[in-house]
Order: C-alpha cells, then sequence, then structure tokens
C-alpha cells in the first residue's frame, strides 16, 4: 500500500525548533518533486516549501524563507522540514507530498497527486 507517513509534530514555544519527517512507503519517490504545505483553521492550503527529486533545488515561501529547510534522502525515501524560530503564526497542520508529475521543484499545490495524512505543529507565545 503506497502511503506517505509525517512525524515530528507536536509543541514548541516561539522561537524553538521542530524537525518534521515525511516517509514514503510502497513505491519510491525518489524521481519526484516533494514539497510540504501546510493549513491552518480557517484557511486554506498553503506552499511552504518544495525540492527538486536530487534535493539540489529548493523553493521557499516568503513566510518561511531563512528559518525553514526543507530536504530528502532519497535512499531512505524520505523528506524532511527543519524549522526553527518558530512563531505563533507558523501553527498548522502540515503535509507532505509528492508531485508526481514532475522532479522539479514545484510550488503550486493542484501539481501534488500523493499526500499525508498530515501532522500538527503548534507554536506557543
Amino acid at each position: 500500500q503506497e502511503q506517505l507517513l509525517e512525524s515530528g509534530g507536536g509543541l514548541a514555544q516561539a522561537g524553538g525548533s521542530l524537525r518534521l519527517s515525511c516517509a514514503a512507503s510502497g513505491r519510491t519517490v525518489s524521481n519526484y518533486a516533494m514539497g510540504w504545505f501546510r493549513q491552518a483553521p480557517g484557511k486554506e492550503r498553503e506552499f511552504v516549501a518544495t525540492i527538486s527529486w536530487s534535493g539540489r533545488s529548493t523553493v521557499y515561501a516568503a513566510s518561511v524563507r531563512g528559518r525553514f529547510t526543507i530536504s530528502r534522502d532519497n535512499a531512505k525515501n524520505t523528506m524532511y522540514l527543519e524549522m526553527s524560530s518558530l512563531k505563533p503564526e507558523d501553527t498548522a497542520v502540515y503535509y507532505c507530498a509528492v508531485a508526481r508529475s514532475t522532479p522539479w521543484a514545484e510550488s503550486k499545490v493542484g501539481e501534488y497527486d500523493f499526500w499525508g495524512q498530515g501532522t500538527q505543529v503548534t507554536v506557543s507565545s
């Protein structure tokens, strides 16, 4: 069974750090773009960061640039999101996803067709 499983979410204080992981099982994702998205209550799902198949190209939303770092380990079929200098406005459910239409970094949510179930990140002030 194909699935993406996020882990590492939880509660952090403002200024703190968390590391999210996204492990793919059932199929390899090493040939495809991967990304992180988030959705806060009452808001639409928004782009956070994306990484190309090789890991050499990354793109970040302006709101997280300089604070978050996306990476991947294709040997482990896993993607990561290192989050630092967290702010209360980073509170959301974080989703990892795969865009099987492209190997290149992709920020459009509509290009992603394989999603995880999400992990909650809560940042207290």
